[in-house]
């Protein structure tokens, strides 16, 4: 393709993106959605995925200033679709974890805690700033940091790839594999207000810092005292890392000090090496362990997360087996199944996985066609990869949802690994068909995860798990039944605690943990009130019950009255004990007493 014509190809994807957005904007969301896919016009995703296909194209196939342009495209195609719940105007994403963050925030707005106060304040924070200088709602500022904080993942994964490799062809295909968001499992990392999930998207930039200080040695690069820049963003990035959530700045301390010990091992064993010539991250290592330790281990909530590894170790009982024998018995009880689940979740991952693997193995048997450099800095990541899948293996054992926080991570930095490793692959395809046919089977293979990838960007029914969009009916709903309900009498959800709901709306000043609320909350007894023994479904003689058209959702239409039954919520309104205190569109809550 000539030039001209690119350019033109180039402009429709660029028009073709601006115009999804635009149908997205124009159509907000004016109730519940279960998923934001089937919630979005056809015209946006007829935009989106025109964009995308241009995208992969010229990031295969052109080199410079046209390639940027292409991977810009993309980033920006996956950015908007990161961004729907803002474009579509949610009024919140996140009913767990999130409404704890929300409370948070809402806490250092109103001056009952100081940011500093908080053991992972960089989001909050972010959200206090757009809060107080754009006029927005606090749970948009939440929404907004959100989409900021995840930016940087797709600018910065194929920077470092740049850095580590100097290929354009691995730099168009570590720019298509990060649009498939594979750290975003949907187990225990989200794409929503969840620091946890929100710092994995910080990691690149560190990892760039970590490439550009051991690769770039020019003196006219050094800052006054003799500091290198790399060295200085470093320290910086990594500092960004340890406001948003301490856990990933731990992972990349244990990343740095593995590669600082294969420097030492390398100097002691070899005469001959590309890492003699590299600066060793002993100091760095050693001023990043520091400041982690320092904000750390004087949290309380830190201590007590490793208490809870510790014993979670020792214990008989403690895993993730029993979590996925029950999980797999409710699938099939709806009629899904583990197996489909995976493919859904993980087939993108699990392709990467693979490849990167093998290729790592080619790397460590020197089968690779790699040049010195590049073939260091992959020994680099995947040896540090070791201690790193140790963890996950300790997570594994004691505190299962840690350990996909922690598959998270590693897939960052598979992530990078990917656009080397299948550069490679390609290349050698070319070499048994002709380049332009390379380029089409990856074109294809990688179009069809990018599509499986981003389908799982969300929560929605396709995973069997609804996605939690909260409107303003149901925190209105909230409100009224915290703000009025009797005191002393608890509010009991349906198979989900409304306590998250008490810290969105009231706030967690003065209380600095997630296990606790201002009003005394539960959750419904199933069995129990399936059977229409209302009063008998709590262990209260009175207690008031809510639930939302997400709860609604979730237990009669995608579990399919799995847990609670339709009949016994119709019920609710013959009961003699039942009264119905607040309705509206999205919410329900009713006084329950024993008839």
């Amino acid at each position: 393709m000539n030039r001209s014509r690119l350019d033109v190809t180039l402009a429709v994807g660029y028009l073709a993106v601006a115009a999804g957005i635009l149908v997205a904007r124009a159509n907000p969301a004016t109730a519940y959605e279960s998923s934001v896919y089937t919630g979005s016009p056809t015209g946006v995703w007829v935009g989106f995925a025109l964009a995308l296909a241009i995208a992969v194209g010229t990031a295969l196939t052109c080199r410079g200033r046209r390639q940027g342009l292409g991977i810009a495209l993309g980033a920006m195609t996956v950015t908007a679709v990161a961004s729907l719940p803002v474009i579509r105007n949610y009024h919140f994403l996140g009913m767990g974890d999130s409404m704890s963050h929300l409370g948070w925030t809402r806490d250092i707005v109103a001056g009952g805690t100081a940011p500093h106060e908080l053991f992972y304040p960089g989001l909050h924070a972010l959200a206090s700033v757009f809060h107080f200088l754009g006029g927005v709602s606090i749970e948009r500022a939440l929404l907004f940091g959100m989409v900021i904080l995840f930016v940087p993942f797709l600018l910065f994964v194929p920077l470092t790839v740049r850095e580590m490799a100097d290929s354009g062809l691995a730099v168009g295909l570590a720019a298509i594999v990060s649009w498939m968001v594979l750290p975003v499992n949907n187990i225990a990392t989200h794409m929503a207000v969840h620091t946890n999930s929100n710092a994995l998207f910080l990691v690149p930039p560190v990892v760039f810092a970590v490439v550009a200080y051991l690769r770039r040695r020019a003196t006219v690069e050094r800052l006054p005292l003799g500091l290198s820049p790399f060295s200085v963003l470093l320290a910086l990035t990594a500092i960004a890392l340890l406001l948003v959530h301490p856990q990933q700045m731990f992972n990349v301390v244990i990343l740095i000090g593995a590669i600082t010990a294969v420097q030492y091992l390398a100097r002691w064993r070899l005469d001959d090496h590309p890492m003699l010539e590299h600066p060793t991250l002993a100091a760095q290592t050693l001023l990043l362990g520091g400041l982690f330790g320092l904000w750390a281990l004087g949290n309380e909530r830190f201590r007590s997360s490793a208490i809870a590894l510790v014993s979670g170790l020792l214990a008989d009982d403690t895993g993730a087996g029993n979590t996925v024998n029950q999980r797999g018995t409710s699938l099939t009880e709806i009629g899904g199944s583990l197996p489909e689940l995976f493919v859904k979740l993980f087939l993108d991952a699990a392709i990467i996985g693979l490849v990167v693997g093998l290729f790592v193995l080619v790397v460590w048997l020197r089968r690779s066609s790699l040049a010195d450099e590049p073939r260091t800095f992959v020994n680099y990541v995947s040896l540090a990869l070791v201690p790193l899948g140790g963890l996950f293996a300790a997570y594994f054992l004691g505190t299962p949802t840690m350990a996909f926080r922690q598959v998270g991570f590693i897939y960052v930095l598979l992530t990078i690994l990917a656009g080397i490793a299948l550069a490679q692959l390609v290349g050698g395809l070319s070499e048994w068909i002709t380049r332009p046919g390379a380029n089409a089977v990856a074109a294809l293979v990688l179009g069809a995860c990018l599509v499986l990838g981003l389908l799982t960007m969300f929560a929605s029914p396709l995973i069997y798990n609804p996605g939690q969009h909260v409107t303003p009916e149901m925190m209105s709903g909230y409100e009224d039944g915290l703000e009025h309900g009797a005191n002393g009498t608890p509010h009991v959800g349906m198979g989900y605690d409304p306590y998250r709901y008490d810290h969105g709306i009231n706030g967690l000043a003065g209380n600095d943990t997630l296990s606790s609320a201002s009003a005394a909350t539960g959750t419904a007894n199933a069995t129990v009130f399936s059977r229409g023994n209302y009063s008998g479904a709590y262990p209260t003689d009175e207690y008031y019950f809510v639930y939302t058209e997400w709860d609604r959702t979730k237990e009669i239409e995608v579990y399919d009255q799995l847990n609670y039954r339709r009949a016994a919520l119709e019920g609710m309104d013959r009961y003699r004990g039942a009264n119905k205190v607040i309705s509206n569109d999205e919410f329900e809550m009713y006084a329950v007493r024993d008839a």
